[in-house]
């Protein structure tokens, strides 16, 4: 099983994962995307976001851990919106990702917008949160919309009912 806390900018996803991580005590495999855009000055090019997602992909094969804190499908929605095109190879992965044991946290944007500088989209969240919404359906990965004031209790109770469910 793996749980993939995903969703737009800002809507508390690093810290559902550390918060659930902490619970379970284990570890979470972070996003590799921040460190790397940190070495770059954060400017990035279309090209990047492949060197991203094989290393992201990298980090999610070598771990048996259950929680991942982003996954391919992010670097496809950010590639199309920012760029308008994805690159074939993270297409075919994610494709090939349907048959695995996938549950996702889709964090909905409605906490308050905190600034970051690797932060683009402040003012369209709802819009990008509908787009990870209709990526996940197409695909037809379980998931559970996270949201409110009480998202770890709400993340922690999808939990445990899929894990006894399986």
């Amino acid at each position: 099983m793996k749980i993939i806390i995903t969703g737009p900018e800002s809507c508390g996803k690093t810290t559902l994962c550390r918060s659930l991580a902490k619970f379970y005590n284990t570890n979470f495999v972070k996003e590799f995307a921040r460190s790397f855009l940190n070495k770059k000055n954060i400017k990035y090019n279309y090209e990047d976001l492949l060197i991203i997602a094989h290393k992201q992909f990298d980090l999610e094969q070598k771990s048996d851990l259950l929680f991942y804190d982003t996954d391919l499908i992010t670097i496809k929605i950010w590639s199309k919106l920012k760029y308008s095109k994805c690159d074939s190879w993270i297409t075919e992965k994610i494709k090939n990702q349907e048959k695995e044991n996938r549950f996702y946290l889709l964090c909905k944007p409605d906490i308050p917008w905190e600034p970051d500088p690797m932060r683009e989209n402040k003012n369209d969240r709802d819009k990008i949160f509908d787009v990870y919404k209709s990526e996940l359906d197409l695909l037809g990965h379980s998931y559970k919309v996270i949201s409110g004031k009480k998202r770890f209790e709400l993340a922690l109770n999808s939990i445990k009912k899929i894990k006894f469910a399986k």
